[in-house]
């Protein structure tokens, strides 16, 4: 075989694993992947139940209740256009108070309500996850 061959060879079985690799890291990567959603994009439509998902929004008023268990906390998520019950059983952040950021880890439940896994909430009132902050200026309710 010659010189030439042999470098087309190689060249052709490096693509081949890299795009292999690729393959494996983005099929592993997929199961991983939470997505960010707003509660005007569940708004009307049916949201993806079971899947693990981001919640983002504000705290409404007046709407956050602790279970007499003392680890149980449901309240509702906002972002002006539409509203979604969130149930989370932990330990909320310091952070975390109504009429302030959160964003909300886990997964859509059959009767639209969301179940956090986690809670992250704000860290000063300047900070909002970029996603929450476009999506809220397109909703014209971030206030500047």
């Amino acid at each position: 075989m010659k010189a030439k061959h042999q470098r087309l060879a190689l060249v052709g079985l490096g693509l081949v694993a890299v795009m292999g690799a690729s393959g494996l890291a983005l099929s592993a990567l997929k199961d991983e992947a939470a997505f960010f959603y707003a509660p005007a994009d569940v708004a009307g439509k049916a949201p993806p139940v079971g899947r693990a998902v981001r919640l983002g929004g504000m705290v409404e008023a007046g709407s956050i209740h602790r279970q007499n268990d003392g680890v149980t906390i449901a309240f509702t998520v906002t972002d002006g256009k539409a509203r979604v019950p969130v149930t989370f059983s932990g330990i909320a952040p310091d952070l975390f108070k109504e009429q302030s950021g959160v964003v909300a880890e886990g997964q859509f439940r059959a009767d639209g309500s969301f179940a956090a896994d986690n809670l992250l909430a704000k860290h000063d009132e300047r900070y909002m996850p970029p996603e929450m902050a476009g999506k809220m200026a397109a909703a014209k309710t971030l206030q500047q």
